[in-house]
């Protein structure tokens, strides 16, 4: 029934837009970040079977597909999150489609809340580990064996090239590029200062409530993964000052230009 539906999508997509080689997933407020990259096709989520909406600003709901440094890449204009209320499936279809259509290279980003106190609004860090504190995971229920192991192995959820290409094109723009530890929680509440705390003595650098279901899912579909965090905001109780959806729009925006440029680089070095 999933392949089913995995398939339906994937040959709606390659029919508008084609296949790819990379995929990109752009996180809140980083829907913009393409500007280089010759669009061929643009599909809304809305017209691809069994896809759900994104129903929180700054996810613009669209496949993009197109060429970049002669590559073939798919974008995420937007994704979708547990606490919106879909299934954990549902967060790991767009990157099965993706598997379907060729794609063995994922740059996944996100919008995340800065725990390690070292990190200022603006950062940009490489994400080098995961802890998954929602309890939920994709790979829960019957294994899809087509793509991947009943128990994949996640030792090396970041692929070692990838972050080493990162590292030389951030150097060589200029870029501060921080690195760290992401947690994913369910959201959609902010973490509380307390959550921030147990956060941090557990070894996070960053917060947030995506990325690692799609994660998982590439991993066990034998993807080779990037992660970048814009730290669009301190965490709960770091800084005396509430928490809103609005900065992490701003900060998002803010950062745009350098954003584009290091994705930019690390899809021409791959």
């Amino acid at each position: 029934m999933e392949m089913e539906r995995i398939t339906k999508a994937a040959k709606a997509i390659e029919t508008a837009c084609g296949g790819a080689d990379v995929g990109l997933i752009l996180g809140s407020g980083l829907g913009d970040s393409f500007a280089s990259l010759s669009v061929q096709g643009l599909l809304s989520y809305k017209d691809i079977p069994g896809f759900p909406l994104p129903t929180v600003p700054g996810h613009h709901g669209q496949w993009v597909s197109g060429t970049l440094h002669g590559k073939r890449v798919a974008v995420m204009r937007g994704r979708f999150h547990y606490y919106e209320g879909y299934s954990i499936q549902d967060i790991a279809l767009p990157v099965r489609v993706m598997r379907q259509l060729g794609v063995k290279t994922l740059i996944v980003t996100n919008a995340a809340g800065g725990v390690n106190t070292g990190f200022t609004p603006g950062d940009l860090m490489l994400i080098r580990d995961t802890i998954n504190f929602s309890g939920v995971n994709p790979l829960m229920g019957p294994n899809l064996d087509v793509y991947g192991p009943r128990f994949p192995d996640m030792s090396n959820q970041f692929d070692p090239g990838l972050l080493g290409a990162a590292r030389v094109c951030a150097k060589g723009l200029g870029i501060k590029l921080q690195e760290g530890v992401y947690m994913w929680f369910s959201g959609p509440s902010f973490e509380t200062p307390a959550e921030i705390r147990m956060a941090r003595a557990m070894g996070a650098d960053a917060v947030g409530m995506s990325t690692v279901p799609e994660v998982l899912a590439a991993r066990h579909c034998g993807m080779a993964v990037l992660g970048i965090s814009c730290i669009t905001n301190m965490a709960a109780g770091i800084l005396d000052q509430p928490l809103n959806h609005q900065e992490v729009l701003d900060t998002g925006r803010r950062v745009r230009e350098s954003f584009t440029s290091l994705i930019d680089g690390i899809v021409k070095a791959i």
